[in-house]
């Protein structure tokens, strides 16, 4: 029988700018590869995914722009912050990843990092491009709900 630690997932951070900028649809849960003292780093809430995004590349995904602040207690074998990040996903799923990225306009983007049973993983989500119309017509409906709600 497992204990509740060994099913423990803890979120790290999370990428709301991946939702203002980016229809979001399928979603991948991948392990990430670090080295050094980036889960340190990471525990202590050093963790940024805006403006990140994976590509894939000769078989492998890859995390790009992925900011890990340096650990405080770190010495000269810190880490780089923001340095190319290998991303753990299965075989069918980098295929169908590459395939969904071929269309115009489709990207992958990280949404959300956790701990899971103690490693680090990330949800990446294939997605296209918002137009800024689409980002205008949301902050519209946003502010006749807020403001419908004020008068209720």
């Amino acid at each position: 029988m497992k204990s509740t630690k060994d099913s423990e997932t803890s979120l790290i951070t999370t990428n709301r700018k991946a939702r203002y900028d980016y229809h979001l649809r399928d979603r991948y849960e991948a392990g990430v590869v670090l080295q050094g003292t980036e889960v340190k780093a990471i525990r202590a809430g050093r963790f940024n995914l805006t403006d990140s995004y994976a590509q894939v590349t000769d078989g492998e995904v890859f995390l790009l722009d992925a900011h890990i602040g340096p650990y405080e207690h770190g010495n000269v074998a810190n880490h780089e912050p923001k340095r190319k990040r290998k991303l753990l996903l299965h075989r069918r799923e980098i295929t169908k990843l590459e395939r969904s990225i071929r269309s115009k306009g489709m990207t992958i983007v990280p949404t959300r990092a956790y701990f899971s049973n103690g490693k680090v993983k990330l949800e990446l989500a294939v997605a296209m491009g918002k137009r800024v119309y689409d980002k205008r017509d949301k902050i519209e409906r946003e502010a006749t709900a807020n403001e419908i709600r004020a008068y209720n």
